[in-house]
């Protein structure tokens, strides 16, 4: 597999002084421990979000560091999660008096190394709260997590509680948007081929061209099923369905429909996916009020994609509507 990269035990410092480089309009990068904080650091008065994870799955979480979504991010090695003496000063730099909220994908590493990172934070000071993301209805248990992994749904909790957060909302009633939105957000993904991390040199996992693995995880865990290659409308329906079902959506209901790539597929493919998905929802009778399609929570050069319904309502549209300006979302 070829990378550009130079060595692959650098990859992540070169990546993200990079990344702070070309948006220091946005964020400021510190180096020892590392971590990508917005820039100016913390909003006085304001509860400040924190999320990471390990690299690789580009723009999660640094390029989501800006006005109206998260104050501070932790990149750990690819497909690793950072360490507590990483995170911990992230929470606390992250702190403008109000406490944090750190928004954590349910991955058994990143989980721990969290509620250590909380507990040296609240040593020095720093009120933090934890909520845990669980979107992915392929699995209940896998190797990397205890119950459901935290994927895609991971954007829409970071923008509408860092929405939450910007227009003064308090820690208690930022962690009840947060976990709202975890409530009623559900994705699942599909693999078309594996990704090859940069110091492991070979693919994660081995699919034929005639394969591909439905409720693949953002890692290369395994899916539900290995099938033979399908159509996109196909492949689209095993992947919305479960969704739906899961989420209970009823007709007359109002969803965002985000479909989102997984680092190797290209944006026609997508809205291709987005098209049928949408289709579907609208048999149902549900309404799609709010999209996204491109490429947020990836898995290094991976083909393949996710679809993730959030069920809304009044609050959590506005929320998501509120101004934001981040390296990888804005409007």
């Amino acid at each position: 597999m070829k990378k550009l990269i130079n060595d692959p035990q650098s990859v992540v410092a070169e990546s993200v002084e990079g990344f702070g480089l070309a948006h220091a309009d946005v964020v400021e990068i510190h180096t020892d421990p590392l971590y990508v904080l917005r820039a100016g650091g913390a909003v006085t008065g304001k509860v400040g979000l924190v999320s990471g994870g390990g690299s690789g799955h580009e723009p999660l979480h640094a390029g989501f560091v800006g006005h109206g979504m998260l104050d501070a991010a932790v990149p750990g090695a690819v497909f690793t999660s950072p360490t507590p003496d990483q995170i911990a000063p992230a929470l606390i730099a992250a702190d403008g008096g109000a406490g944090v909220v750190a928004i954590v994908k349910n991955y058994t590493g990143d989980v721990l190394n969290f509620e250590t990172a909380a507990e040296l934070a609240d040593a020095e000071g720093t009120q933090v709260r934890s909520v845990i993301v669980n979107d992915d209805v392929a699995v209940e248990d896998s190797l990397y997590t205890a119950g459901r992994r935290g994927v895609a749904g991971t954007v829409a909790v970071e923008k509408i509680a860092g929405a939450a957060a910007a227009r003064g909302a308090d820690l208690d009633a930022v962690v009840a948007v947060a976990e709202k939105v975890i409530a009623n957000v559900r994705t699942m993904g599909v693999a078309l081929s594996a990704c090859t991390v940069p110091h492991a040199g070979r693919p994660s996992f081995d699919l034929t061209d005639e394969e591909i693995e439905i409720g693949i995880g953002i890692h290369g865990e395994p899916g539900r099923h290995r099938i033979a290659a399908a159509p996109a409308d196909a492949i689209t329906e095993m992947l919305l369905t479960p969704v739906a079902d899961d989420l209970a959506l009823a007709s007359g209901e109002t969803v965002l429909l985000l479909v989102n790539g997984m680092g190797g597929t290209p944006l026609s493919e997508l809205y291709i996916v987005y098209r049928q998905a949408r289709r579907l929802l609208e048999a149902r009778g549900v309404e799609v009020s709010r999209s996204l399609v491109g490429n947020y929570v990836t898995s290094l050069e991976m083909q393949g994609a996710s679809v993730t319904v959030l069920r809304l309502d009044d609050e959590l549209t506005t929320l998501w509507d509120a101004p934001v300006h981040t390296a990888a979302l804005r409007w």
